[in-house]
């Protein structure tokens, strides 16, 4: 399976995930969508050489990935591009950043090392964390949520047409590939020379598309605005969601929970 095609397989299995009937897809998108945002400001608000209070916020991850009955290899499968990138820019802390802060076995630790690794792991934390609420609620409600919340109507509307139709733009990109490598059947990859010849090419096909989306959703009567699909139960149960996390989070983002175990298991 090619790149492209297997991007828009992982596209096209988060919605698989998203419309399933478990607990956690039940739950209203609103109250995903605020304990996202509130366990994100947090996790990100931690200072940098914080590493044992970060590790407590996995917590929130780990439960939502049994509720949820996702699968954690696959979810950091998909998630490892991003993770390299996040490697890539921290990589150079140790370099800048060579005051030692303790020693493990006699090897010094310095505060660059463990600010590159508190970086990567709030990076992981806030990304797993949007990574489940695609994964347990379809874009459509996730909208919104983002409705609900009084987000303008044309970042709404951004934000679906990105997620909707970049399948369409993979597509255009396989098709484009796949001419070139049957008149090129010798070449392994594009020459450089013509990637501006294919990307005008795409340019151009896209600006069609979007013509015929733009068409189509004005003819269904599109207006910019969000319908629930499916949340015509008991929001008693999501309310107690959002309380929940919203309080536990904070709590585990005021209490160090791994350091305290550390020192009652020192004791």
């Amino acid at each position: 399976m090619s790149r492209i095609n297997q991007a828009i397989h992982d596209i096209h299995y988060l919605d698989e995930m998203a419309e399933r009937d478990t607990g956690l897809c039940r739950i209203h998108p609103l109250a995903k969508v605020i304990v996202t945002i509130w366990y994100v400001a947090l996790t990100v608000s931690f200072d940098k050489y914080n590493l044992t209070g970060l590790a407590g916020m996995c917590l929130y991850p780990v439960i939502l990935m049994i509720l949820g009955e996702l699968p954690v290899r696959r979810a950091l499968v998909q998630l490892r591009p991003v993770l390299l990138v996040v490697c890539l820019v921290g990589i150079a802390n140790p370099f800048f950043d060579r005051n030692v802060l303790f020693f493990i076995a006699g090897i010094p630790v310095t505060g660059g090392v463990v600010s590159m690794l508190t970086l990567v792991f709030k990076a992981l934390l806030a990304i797993t964390a949007s990574y489940l609420l695609i994964a347990t609620t379809s874009i459509g409600n996730i909208c919104a949520a983002l409705r609900m919340l009084h987000v303008p109507k044309i970042l709404v509307t951004l934000v679906m047409l990105i997620y909707r139709y970049i399948i369409l733009m993979l597509k255009e990109a396989q098709r484009v590939t796949e001419a070139y490598s049957l008149r090129a059947p010798d070449e392994k990859g594009i020459r450089y020379k013509v990637w501006g010849t294919l990307a005008g090419q795409m340019l151009l096909r896209s600006m069609d598309r979007a013509q015929a989306v733009y068409e189509s959703m004005s003819l269904r009567g599109f207006t910019g605005e969000y319908r629930l699909k499916g949340m015509d139960r008991d929001r008693g149960k999501s309310r107690w969601y959002a309380v929940f996390w919203c309080a536990a989070l904070a709590g585990l983002r005021t209490f160090p929970l791994f350091e305290a175990v550390g020192r009652m298991l020192g004791m």
